[in-house]
């Protein structure tokens, strides 16, 4: 009986291993997503390309290269993806397993059958809504406001920070 659980369980990790890691296809770097406000009200929209001493180089919607000047911007906010479905689907997993593995170690008058019954009830419901909230709260938008960094300290490591999330990272 254990040899087919382990068989199993086995079975399960390697499909999610291969399943989920879809952050490791071969694809070209991409800027973070960016809606930078000026201090006009203007808001400008684009992929961020590269961090330059006095500007950012954006592509915007239509394709084109557009360089917005750090003087005249007043926010810059980083449009975060959302990833809930992904992480309710890792935590109904997550729950999946929890559910097994106490099916398997329930022993006395409580059979598997109604131990896996119970899981289902608790462990899968619970790591749908967990997963759910941990993306959701991770996928909160960022916003850098640059009219009100008073030293120099802060506006340059705000612009560390933006030049990690840029497809170039070391321009020059």
């Amino acid at each position: 009986m254990k040899k087919r659980f382990y068989k199993l369980a086995a079975t399960v990790l390697a499909f999610l291993i291969l399943v989920l890691p879809g952050a490791l296809s071969a694809r070209e770097r991409r800027g973070a997503n960016l809606v930078i406000t000026l201090k006009d009200g203007q808001q400008v929209k684009g992929e961020l390309i590269a961090v330059k001493p006095d500007s950012l180089l954006l592509l915007n919607v239509a394709g084109a290269d557009q360089s917005v000047d750090l003087v005249g911007i007043r926010s810059i906010r980083i449009v975060k993806k959302e990833y809930g479905g992904t992480g309710a689907i890792c935590g109904l997993s997550a729950g999946l397993a929890v559910t097994i593995i106490y099916a398997k170690t329930q022993k006395g008058d409580f059979n598997e059958l109604g131990a896996a019954a119970a899981g289902l009830g608790l462990f899968m419901p619970a790591g749908t809504v967990i997963g759910l909230v941990a993306s959701v709260m991770a996928s909160k938008d960022k916003t850098i406001q640059l009219e009100r960094k008073s030293g120099l300290g802060d506006r340059a490591r705000a612009l560390a920070y933006l030049r990690n999330k840029a497809r170039i990272r070391d321009y020059k």
